[in-house]
């Protein structure tokens, strides 16, 4: 039943995918200077969550430079591709959860909608892209200090962990690039995490407890210093101007306090014996944590009972 829907839903958007030739103007501005011209319809197949679908628009011609235009893929967002939108969403979900050939299987079980494991590869890297180009926009409005005022309710303390860990890529990643043993080659590249969330409360031992739901999360393969950035995007965004008490927990790196002392003067500075890449995704261990005081003259105990590191997530 559900492909006999499909294959009436895919009937009918065709049908209101047929565009007619337009009347006026026949022509549209090329990038070269000159005009294009209403040449014919022309037909093209799109695979779009109900099933495939044809969709027939107008093509326009250049004659100086023979390039050609679709108006209609540029509104339906089809341009270079025979994924609609709705399926390339679909193939960016499943493709960044597990493997790319797991995701295609997913697709076809959960969808009913058949592509390649090349395809859920290729739309799960575009997606990524642009998000990481979006990303990349915020950070260079940062940078010029034209970050937008966040309203929000205040909270008691926000805070900041950070971390590195190294993961496994292609050999390809890791062409002239030392590894930790002398001589040898590298095998994997360092891979940046950070995470901010918010505490308004303690747990029934008395001790703070991080805020349900509260955590998100930056991760890049990219210098120390464009992290810091992306990080201090993700703290502003999250009210770190508004916020009471502001702490940065780290292990011993010495990046990371460089982050801390480029990024966020001021902060209360707390040292984890636990990896941070670790408790980031689960809950902050009951791990030994020292205070870095804010002139940088040494690290200092500080009983359990203080620890702003400590929760039940």
């Amino acid at each position: 039943m559900r492909a006999s829907m499909h294959r009436a839903a895919s009937a009918a958007l065709t049908q209101l995918l047929q565009f007619a030739p337009p009347d006026s103007p026949r022509s549209l501005p090329c990038s070269c200077g000159s005009q294009a011209r209403y040449k014919e319809q022309r037909s093209k197949p799109v695979l779009t969550i109900v099933g495939l679908v044809t969709v027939i628009r107008p093509y326009y011609l250049c004659s100086r430079c023979h390039g050609g235009q679709f108006p209609t893929d540029s509104e339906l967002d089809i341009v270079n591709t025979e994924f609609s939108p709705g399926v390339r969403r679909m193939q960016a979900l499943v493709g960044q959860q597990s493997s790319f050939d797991r995701g295609r299987q997913e697709l076809q079980l959960l969808a009913g909608i058949a592509v390649t494991t090349k395809a859920v590869e290729r739309a799960a890297e575009a997606i990524g892209a642009d998000i990481a180009q979006r990303d990349q926009k915020e950070i260079d409005r940062a940078l010029q200090l034209q970050l937008p005022l966040e309203i929000g309710p205040k909270v008691p303390v926000l805070y900041i962990l950070l971390d590195g860990t190294g993961v496994p890529v292609r050999k390809s990643e890791t062409e002239g690039r030392q590894g930790k043993n002398q001589g040898q080659p590298a095998r994997t590249r360092e891979v940046k995490l950070g995470c901010v969330f918010t505490q308004t409360g303690l747990n029934e031992e008395g001790y703070p407890i991080r805020d349900v739901g509260s955590t998100t999360y930056v991760a890049a393969i990219e210098t120390a210093e464009r992290f810091g950035k992306r990080l201090y995007v993700e703290a502003w965004k999250r009210g770190w101007s508004q916020a009471d008490q502001k702490v940065v927990i780290g292990d011993g790196a010495e990046w990371i306090w460089n982050i801390a002392d480029q990024q966020f003067p001021g902060a209360v500075r707390s040292l984890t014996s636990s990896t941070p890449a670790n408790i980031c995704g689960t809950s902050l261990a009951p791990s030994i944590l020292w205070t870095r005081p804010h002139n940088n003259a040494g690290f200092s105990a500080i009983s359990p009972n203080s620890t702003p590191a400590r929760s039940k997530s």
